[in-house]
C-alpha cells in the first residue's frame, strides 16, 4: 500500500508518522519528502525506489519513496500556511503513486490531506484528489473513468452523485444518467466491502424529497426514474427518500448505503458522527484509493495535537478493498 504525504504544511506528515509509530504502516510505503517526514516526528526513514524493496528496510525505519520533481526546501517553509510549493509537492507525490499502482507495484493508495488553495496556487488543474485521480487513471486517448466519492464509517456509508461544485452547478449536474451511473458504481464497488447486493437508499434533492412536486420536481423527473431504471437492472435501489430522515434510517440498519445528490447533503451526516473514524473512498477507479475524513488542519499543524485515527481507518479500509473477502 502507498501513502502520499499530502500538503507538507498540514497534519498529513504528522499523522503518517504517528500511524507508523503505532504499527499501522507495516505493509505500506510513504511517498513524500524525507525532511518533511523527519520534521513531523522522531522517525528514522529508509529511502527506497520501489515498493518491492520494502523487505530490505531495517526494522523501525519508515520506508519512503521520494518522487522526482519535488520542490527543494519544503521542510524550511512555515507550517499552517498556503504555499504553491506545497501544492506542487503534493501533486508530484500523487502522480508518482498512481504511476506505481498502475504498474502493479502496489495494491492501492491512501492519500493524506491536500489543500485545495495550495493546489490552485501551484497551477494544478484539478480542484481536489478525486478529480486528479480520475484524470490520472484514464488510459491514453480514453475518457476518464466515471468515479464517485464515498464517505464511510462504522455506522454509515454515503455515495455522492456530485462533489466539488458550486451548489447551483451541482443541482444542474443531477441528471438521470448521473444518478443511474452512481447507483451502478455503488453496486459494483460493494463487493469490496463484502456485499454483492447492497440495499441502496437514494436521498432526494429537495425538502421532503419534493413532496410530490410541491417543493421541486427533480425527484419526479430525474431521480425517481433513475432509481426505477437501476431496480430494473437488478440493483436493490429504492427512493427517493426525504434527505432529512434517510440517513437515520440507514444508521438504524434499514439500508447498507445512501446515495446523496450533493456534497453537503451527504457528508454532513457522516462527519457529524465523528471524523476520527471516517474514510473517503473513491469508487470507480481501476485501483483502490482511500483517505482520511478530514482536511489539512492548518490550525493545529506542528502542535502535536493531530489524531491519526482516520488515517488508520483509511489504511484498514484500503486493505479490505484491495483484498476483498472470498465470495
Amino acid at each position: 500500500m502507498l501513502v502520499t504525504m499530502g500538503d507538507a504544511a498540514g497534519i498529513g506528515p504528522e499523522i503518517i508518522v504517528r500511524a507508523f509509530e503505532r504499527g499501522e504502516l507495516a505493509d505500506a510505503v510513504v511517498v513524500g519528502d524525507v525532511d518533511v517526514l523527519r520534521r513531523a516526528g522522531s522517525v528514522l526513514t529508509a529511502r527506497i525506489e520501489e515498493p518491492a524493496d520494502l523487505s530490505q528496510v531495517p526494522a523501525g525505519c519508515l520506508p519512503l519513496i521520494v518522487p522526482p520533481g519535488l520542490p527543494a526546501g519544503l521542510a524550511e517553509l512555515p507550517l499552517g500556511v498556503v504555499d504553491a510549493r506545497h501544492g506542487a509537492a503534493a501533486a508530484r507525490c500523487i502522480e508518482h503513486a498512481v504511476r506505481l499502482v498502475r504498474a502493479g507495484a502496489a495494491a492501492g493508495i491512501v492519500t493524506a490531506p491536500i489543500h485545495k488553495e495550495a493546489f490552485a496556487a501551484a497551477g494544478v488543474p484539478y480542484p481536489g484528489h478525486t478529480e486528479m485521480l480520475q484524470a490520472l487513471a484514464a488510459e491514453p486517448g480514453a475518457a476518464p473513468p466515471a468515479v464517485r466519492m464515498m464517505l464511510a464509517n462504522d455506522e454509515l456509508r454515503v455515495v455522492l452523485v456530485t462533489i466539488h461544485l458550486a451548489l447551483r452547478l451541482a443541482i444542474e449536474a443531477v441528471t438521470f444518467d448521473a444518478v443511474l451511473h452512481t447507483l451502478r458504481i455503488t453496486q459494483r464497488a460493494a463487493a469490496g466491502w463484502g456485499q454483492t447486493r447492497p440495499r441502496i437508499a437514494v436521498a432526494g434533492l429537495n425538502p421532503h424529497a419534493g413532496e410530490g412536486g410541491l417543493f421541486g420536481d427533480e425527484e419526479l423527473r430525474i431521480i425517481g426514474p433513475a432509481v426505477r431504471a437501476a431496480a430494473a437492472e437488478g440493483i436493490l435501489a429504492s427512493g427517493p427518500y426525504a434527505p432529512d430522515t434517510v440517513f437515520m434510517r440507514a444508521r438504524q440498519g434499514e439500508f447498507d448505503v445512501v446515495v446523496a445528490m450533493t456534497h453537503d447533503h451527504g457528508l454532513i451526516p457522516v462527519k457529524y458522527l465523528g471524523v476520527e473514524q471516517g474514510v473517503n473512498v473513491t469508487l470507480g477507479l481501476p485501483f483502490v484509493r482511500t483517505s482520511p475524513d478530514h482536511g489539512t488542519a492548518f490550525d493545529i499543524a506542528g502542535r502535536g495535537l493531530a489524531d491519526p485515527a482516520s488515517l488508520v481507518a483509511a489504511l484498514r479500509m484500503a486493505r479490505r478493498l484491495a483484498y476483498p473477502p472470498a465470495a
